[in-house]
């Protein structure tokens, strides 16, 4: 089933204004980088100190995020994953590429692009393809 889809530059100007916002305060404030992914790998070290601290802070904090502003996404009730088991490869296959790539599409597409990481622009770039090809494959020619 292909969800409708609609052009929100406003909604997406303003998020990624959030994100980038949310980036230099953890940089400016703690010293980090915001890349997710290695933020929660850490977390299942289950490594109590300070550093576990803010990294559970930071996850809670998008998880709050999405919470509320769920009531107030047009199109919240059309969100729906395929399966539980399309769900759970889909995170296999998302942590195997953070693990090849040494990174994330935050930490590679926020905050080392801003850095002028050519390993973080090649990164982004083929993040970028893939998504553009797995969007194609899906909706194009499996009809999902």
């Amino acid at each position: 089933m292909i969800l409708p889809t609609e052009f929100t530059p406003i909604a997406a100007a303003s998020g990624g204004a959030l994100i980038g916002l949310s980036a230099v305060i953890l940089m400016a404030g703690n010293g980090r980088i915001a890349g997710c992914s290695s933020i929660f790998r850490h977390l299942l070290t289950l490594n109590f100190d300070a550093e576990y601290i803010w990294r559970a802070l930071f996850i809670l904090g998008l998880l709050a995020g999405t919470f509320f502003a769920a009531p107030y996404a047009s199109n919240a009730q059309n969100l729906a994953y395929p399966s539980i088991n399309i769900t759970i490869l889909g995170g296999l296959l998302v942590g195997f590429g953070t693990a090849l790539s040494r990174g994330c599409t935050s930490g590679h597409g926020i905050c080392g692009i801003a850095r002028f990481s050519m390993r973080s622009i090649i990164a982004t770039a083929t993040f970028m393809a893939v998504a553009i090809a797995t969007v194609f494959i899906t909706r194009h020619v499996l009809g999902i």
